[in-house]
């Protein structure tokens, strides 16, 4: 610890933010593979099932009580389908366009962590100085927004480079749809930003935790972000792109091994960023309601982002529960309530925001 603190400032800056790039990186793909226990398992249980519960290393049969009990809650089963993703043979089609082919995945993955590493996942870490964020933007939902749109562009290359027509059809359709719910989600958060005065993450925390969640203040604005959340992520009842029963699997119906694992990441990995982005802008981040000042210090560190990750994971299980329990919407259906309902409602909440904080400006 002496030896960090005679290092120059901008030498422990930036040692720090690479240590915080690193443990985001490494919580998120920890987060990845067990949503998708998690999904598995809640999705038996809606469905009367058990998930898995068979997998395991063959040491964990020699441990007595705790290797059984932790096979049959499938704790081992991430590892396995890593693996399996690893060494599949990765096959690619002959008649492919081959460059955008191997591209496509890689553009669908990267916007997602890249948009985590706006967001403040925790207050301080010991030093003040210490925050926990990885790129404190003035400008933060800018650039969230920005980084989000390239994610089309993944699924959109998927589809073309295909060369086949059901990943044509899922690239289509997933242009149009995230493209109409990117203007209503933005549009929800303009009213948030209306309140606090500020474009910066932290600062909205920062409001939150003196003033009152912003989910009470502005319901219309997070029912609508909410709800192109899941537009944005493929997600049921949203998931027109790769659609099974029309589309085979849409746009990535001709990938196989890593190629296709990147897609599955890239879709848990969205899912974390906008919980993430949902606690942040109206759950109050890492602070909790009517306790006053946030505490402080290391073990206060720790506390608040301990708090955000289990109020990220109450929208992840959101996520998990929806696409179990709603069926599909028809692709009429996807639009009208984009364009027909939510942009109209986002511009009426917009208009009565400005019009109260110009009355109260006064």
């Amino acid at each position: 610890m002496d030896f960090l603190q005679n290092l120059d400032p901008s030498v422990q800056f930036v040692l720090f933010s690479i240590v915080k790039i690193a443990v985001v990186f490494g919580v998120t793909m920890s987060f990845v593979a067990y949503s998708v226990l998690v999904e598995r398992k809640v999705s038996a249980w809606i469905q009367d099932r058990v998930g898995p519960n068979r997998t395991a290393p063959p040491a964990a049969q020699f441990i007595p009580i705790l290797g059984p009990f932790l096979t049959r809650l499938g704790i081992f089963q991430p590892a396995a389908d890593g693996l399996k993703f690893l060494l599949k043979e990765d096959f690619t089609p002959s008649y492919v366009r081959l460059a955008y082919f191997w591209l496509a995945p890689a553009i669908a993955v990267i916007p997602a962590f890249m948009t985590l590493a706006v967001i403040p996942f925790g207050s301080t870490l010991g030093n003040p100085g210490n925050k926990m964020v990885i790129a404190d933007l003035d400008v933060g939902i800018l650039y969230t927004f920005g980084i989000v749109s390239l994610g089309v562009y993944g699924i959109v290359l998927a589809g073309y480079a295909a060369n086949s027509k059901y990943p044509f059809l899922g690239g289509i359709r997933s242009t149009a749809q995230m493209i109409s719910y990117e203007i209503a989600m933005g549009m929800s958060v303009v009213s948030v930003f209306l309140l606090v005065g500020d474009l910066n993450l932290s600062k909205v925390i920062e409001y939150q935790a003196h003033g009152g969640w912003l989910v009470f203040k502005q319901p219309l604005a997070f029912v609508i972000f909410l709800v192109a959340a899941f537009a944005e992520t493929n997600r049921l009842p949203f998931d027109l792109p790769e659609s099974e029963s029309e589309l085979v699997g849409g746009y990535h119906t001709e990938y196989s091994s890593m190629k296709f694992a990147l897609f599955f990441l890239g879709e848990y990995a969205n899912m974390i960023a906008s919980s993430a982005m949902m606690v942040t802008l109206f759950f109050g981040g890492w602070t909790l309601p009517f306790i006053g000042e946030p505490a402080s210090g290391l073990l206060g560190g720790l506390l608040h982002i301990g708090i955000f990750v289990a109020k990220m994971v109450v929208f992840m299980v959101m996520f998990i529960w929806v696409r179990w329990m709603f069926p599909r919407f028809r692709y009429d259906q996807l639009m009208d309530l984009g364009w027909r309902r939510f942009i109209p409602l986002a511009l009426a909440n917009i208009l009565v925001t400005a019009l109260v904080v110009a009355f109260v400006n006064r």
